[in-house]
Formats: C-alpha cells, structure tokens, sequence
C-alpha cells in the first residue's frame, strides 16, 4: 500500500471556540476536519471554579505543511494568549492524499 506524507493540526480548545476556529481554519486551506469532545486538566485546571476536569473539543485536520504553518501562526496570533489552547502538528502518511490537498490557496484571514 502506498503512503504520502501530510500534517496532522491538532487542537485542544474551549467549546465556545469550535464553530468559530472550524472555519477559520478551512478559510486558511483545510479541506476538512474532524472535531471530537473530551475532557481533561492542565495548567490552566478544570472547569471554571472547579477541581474537575474540563470539557472541552479536539479538532483534528490533515493538510499540507504550509497549511499547517498557517493554522499554527494564526492560532497564536489571535488565540494562544487569551484562551486555554493547545496545538501540535504531527508528520503522519495517508493513503489518498488527494482528499487533503486543497486547490493552491494563498489564505489568508485578517491579512495574516
């Protein structure tokens, strides 16, 4: 079977954050995503006022590496410093690279 290798854009966000950060990053040339929910603690604790771990969604996107940097950049920028966010970008293979290549796009969002 033959393999081709593609970004894995990972964030872990607050839920309020899901709906606006899913189309960002399609705006910034991911063809999809997939967005899963979950819970857990870190630096930042719990949930608000609590020692229980928080709520809180994965989204996962497999793009191409200047993709990858776009999203990343971006989340910094707009996001690192006022939420609790996490993001990591993993080098994995996929059989049909094709679903994840978008056609060129030099995407940009607020001019970043």
């Amino acid at each position: 079977m033959k393999t081709h290798p593609i970004k894995l854009v990972t964030i872990v966000v607050e839920p309020v954050l899901e709906y606006r950060l899913t189309s960002e990053i399609r705006e910034l040339g991911a063809t999809g995503f997939t967005v899963t929910e979950g819970r857990g603690a870190g630096t930042r604790g719990g949930s608000r006022g609590t020692d229980e771990p928080g709520t809180n969604v994965r989204i996962e996107a497999l793009v191409p590496e200047d993709v990858a940097d776009r999203i990343v950049d971006h989340l910094a920028r707009h996001y690192f410093q006022d939420y609790s966010i996490i993001a990591y970008v993993a080098d994995v293979d996929v059989v049909r690279t094709r679903k994840f290549a978008a056609p060129h796009s030099t995407a940009a969002i607020g001019g970043d």
